[in-house]
């Protein structure tokens, strides 16, 4: 598609955003060339390799940004799941490879770097095993390093033994961070059917099937998105429908724009466009307020999902139609501490855990950076995620859990990161037993959706 640069950028100057950005440009990195048996070797080649292809990321996007006047919030990398890179090591060597990936982020001077990830729907290899088991560790010994384990798919299944284990490392990574009110579980996420080219962290990992380098954008704009909707006033649901399409149809442009333009820089392929409504602490950027825009009075009153849902499937419609390089998870986030309207929801009690299980099964991730009390059991938060994973597989969507049993902290408290992360209340959890289902272990048989040939 023919892109009228002049034109797009009068467009977006047109609308008078407000906290419009690019939400991350994200430099995808394979690593499948840097295994090897010997553990020094392997990370002299992981550090060599994201330097090379990263030393000049920040500062040719930072290029764009001052050509084209629109801000880039995150320059970030993903790479190869770390568990394939490398699957012959221990639990120690894997923290070694971590503490390189670090030092790698802080050398190109990136924001977060992501990947240290396993891919464990159907089963485990060895290294699976050991790096699940090494997160912990990784998650509270690194600053930037971001981790993601796929425990699910509507292909294979939910992988019960996996979500139990990724239960215990949640709670160990509460521990071993608590006294930075466990912000090792705000990098760490457990993904159903995981997409292999997403640009947004905690997520991100570059698949499998992806190029040798590649660069993918995550575009913005709740704040844009809530200011049509309120210009519009008391319409009915198609118009407003059509308000929303057109607005992320000119978000989606510039946003690919940018993308394209970093990517031609580095001499790379560009891969896809993340039309994700993705919000930020800052007022008047929340999906929270879209959604009390298009009628509710608050979050979580009747009618919610509903708006949800239309508010995703107008984002989805328009970036399809805006570009034909849409991917990622694309729609609209949801993330408590990320967002101020949910924040303020969740501190009235309008805005449950259960809830928000809900809204997950219309939006485009699940339950993230919810913080929840401390003393959290452990078969209760594997029955949270098994609950997420359910929706993704019989859905046929991505769905997360990012949550957050926040050490020595109750109802009433808060956790606060500052930034991008945000604050969030501790949010109630109901106190039934799942121990004797999640406890079953084994794998949930994928559904009749599954046969799709």
């Amino acid at each position: 598609m023919p892109y009228e640069f002049e034109e797009i950028l009068e467009t977006i100057k047109m609308t008078e955003i407000e906290h419009f950005d690019i939400r991350t440009v994200t430099l995808g990195i394979s690593l499948r060339d840097c295994s090897d048996r010997n553990i020094a070797v392997t990370t002299q080649k992981i550090y060599e390799k994201i330097t090379r292809y990263g030393q000049a990321h920040v500062s040719l996007a930072q290029e764009v940004e001052r050509k084209y006047g629109i801000s880039i919030a995150n320059k970030r990398v993903s790479v190869t799941p770390i568990a394939i890179a490398g699957d012959a090591f221990g639990i120690d060597e894997f923290v070694k490879i971590a503490e390189t990936l670090d030092k790698a982020a802080g050398e190109i001077g990136i924001d977060y770097l992501a990947g240290y990830s396993a891919l464990v729907q159907k089963g485990f290899t060895n290294g699976d095993l050991n790096l699940i088991k090494s997160i912990p560790s990784a998650l509270s010994l690194t600053k930037k390093v971001c981790s993601s384990v796929n425990i699910a798919s509507t292909k294979a299944g939910i992988n019960m033994d996996a979500i139990n284990m990724m239960a215990d490392v949640i709670k160990e990574t509460a521990y071993l961070t608590r006294e930075k009110d466990s912000i090792g579980c705000a990098k760490l996420v457990v993904f159903c059917n995981a997409v292999e080219d997403n640009p947004f962290v905690a997520g991100a990992f570059h698949g499998v099937t992806e190029p040798e380098v590649v660069l993918n954008v995550g575009i913005s704009g709740p704040g844009v998105v809530l200011k049509a909707i309120k210009s519009a006033g008391m319409v009915d649901f198609q118009s407003l429908a059509e308000v929303i399409k057109k607005t992320i149809f000119k978000i989606t442009r510039a946003g690919e724009l940018i993308g394209r333009k970093v990517a031609e820089k580095h001499g790379i392929p560009f891969g896809i466009v993340d039309i994700s409504l993705a919000p930020t602490p800052a007022e008047g950027d929340s999906i929270a307020d879209i959604l009390i825009a298009m009628g509710i009075e608050d979050v979580g009153a009747p009618g919610t999902t509903a708006a949800l849902a239309m508010l995703n499937d107008c984002v989805k419609k328009a970036g399809l139609m805006a570009s034909t390089s849409v991917g990622g998870m694309s729609g609209a986030f949801i993330p408590v501490s990320e967002d101020q309207g949910m924040i303020r929801a969740a501190q009235k009690g309008n805005l449950s855990l259960e809830k928000l299980e809900a809204m997950t099964s219309v939006c485009s991730v699940g339950l993230d950076m919810v913080a929840v009390p401390g003393d959290t059991p452990t078969d209760t938060l594997a029955g949270i995620i098994a609950d997420e994973a359910a929706i993704g597989v019989i859905n046929d969507k991505t769905t997360a859990v990012r949550i957050i049993p926040a050490y020595g902290k109750g109802v009433g408290d808060f956790v606060d990161y500052g930034g991008l992360l945000g604050k969030a209340p501790i949010m109630t959890v109901r106190r039934l037993s799942s121990t004797d289902f999640v406890k079953r272990g084994g794998r949930i048989p994928a559904p009749m959706r599954s046969l799709t040939n």
